[in-house]
């Protein structure tokens, strides 16, 4: 059964100073990440975090020790965003302890933006966007390197470029700009008011349960995202045409104040369902035999403060379908009706050969 947080979504299968940047070889890169004995059994642990550059920013950008409550799933998530710091601009990560056939495209995007941040000096300069491109499939069984460029430290604004290497090759890289906040005009498109309170919609195992059977192990899986669907189960959605799709969602537990964890997780997020949406006018689903998707790129705007951990409305339409590739967006607000976050996505769209 396809896997909806896998790269390739195929549904037939069940401090730092500032200085200049070293030169790496991919390839040496990875062999001596690959040869490392602490990715044994590639299950997620705290790592060692930049603490000079998180001490220059107040704190923010090393994620342990916390104390607060999450769930367990959660706390792995958290883990796996805590990347270690081996070199100057260099981190590694791993992936889940999970049978997956790829790496979620969400991760590599929320890790590669914690390395950026990981760089950035400046006090309360926070990411303002990002772009990137998922450029081959990740191997979950694999650490990945994350070499970030300091492209620019400008007196308001400093960009990153961060690219993600395995076995010798570059799977994802992502261009970050971030900002120091000003005052300015402030106007934004206004929220739905019709959309019911997610404390009034089944929780995902629970909306979900009359198709467990079909889902398999990844039904029973741990989410460390409360995801709410508003427009029923997707499973019924197949034959009705629609052009939208609103989710709430929250990180399953309580946060520490740090906005760059927050932004993380929210950048692993908007990965799960957006692409999704570009099969919606079509009266399809992920959950069609003959469809295979995989992003292709994904673009961020973080236009207002937000908690990961409190409900945010993710409000999702398909924009274009042409040439196998879909075009989706989508709004996220705060509970309140700010709009927080603008995520844009495409994705390859291929249907297999019926037998």
């Amino acid at each position: 059964f396809f896997q909806a947080e896998d790269g390739i979504r195929d549904s037939s299968v069940t401090g730092v100073q500032t200085c200049a940047l070293p030169i790496y070889s991919a390839a040496n890169i990875a062999a001596s990440c690959s040869a490392s004995p602490s990715f044994s059994g590639m299950k997620p642990r705290a790592a060692n975090a930049c603490t000079r550059n998180a001490e220059s920013r107040g704190g923010y950008g090393t994620f342990r020790p916390y104390y607060d409550p999450v769930s367990e799933a959660l706390d792995d998530l958290i883990t796996l965003l805590d990347l270690e710091a081996i070199e100057v601009n260099l981190f590694r990560g791993v992936s889940p302890d999970e049978d997956r056939v790829r790496v979620f495209g969400g991760q590599v995007a929320g890790q590669s933006l914690v390395a950026a941040s990981r760089t950035v000096d400046e006090h309360e300069r926070y990411v303002h966007s990002l772009h990137a491109y998922f450029l081959r499939p990740g191997d979950p069984s694999a650490p990945i390197l994350y070499q970030v460029d300091r492209i620019r430290d400008g007196r308001s604004f400093t960009t990153r470029r961060v690219v993600a290497i395995q076995h010798g090759e570059v799977i994802f890289n992502l261009q970050a700009s971030f900002h120091s906040a000003e005052p300015g005009l402030d106007w934004q498109i206004p929220m739905r008011r019709d959309v019911p309170s997610p404390d009034t919609l089944p929780d995902f195992k629970t909306r979900m349960e009359p198709f467990k059977e079909k889902m398999g192990e990844w039904y029973e899986r741990p989410r460390p995202i409360d995801m709410r669907y508003v427009d029923g189960d997707p499973m019924s959605r197949i034959g009705h045409p629609t052009t939208s799709q609103q989710v709430w969602l929250r990180a399953d537990g309580t946060l520490p104040v740090d906005p760059v964890l927050h932004a993380c997780i929210v950048t692993y997020a908007s990965d799960m369902t957006l692409l999704d949406t570009t099969l919606l006018p079509h009266g399809l689903g992920w959950s069609d035999g003959n469809v295979q998707m995989a992003s292709l790129d994904h673009a961020m705007w973080f236009h207002r403060p937000f908690r990961a951990d409190d409900w945010l409305l993710y409000d999702q339409h398909p924009i274009s379908n042409s040439g196998s590739r879909g075009l989706a967006g989508g709004s996220i607000y705060t509970a309140s009706g700010d709009l927080a976050v603008t995520v844009v996505q495409e994705g390859l769209i291929r249907f297999k050969p019926k037998p």
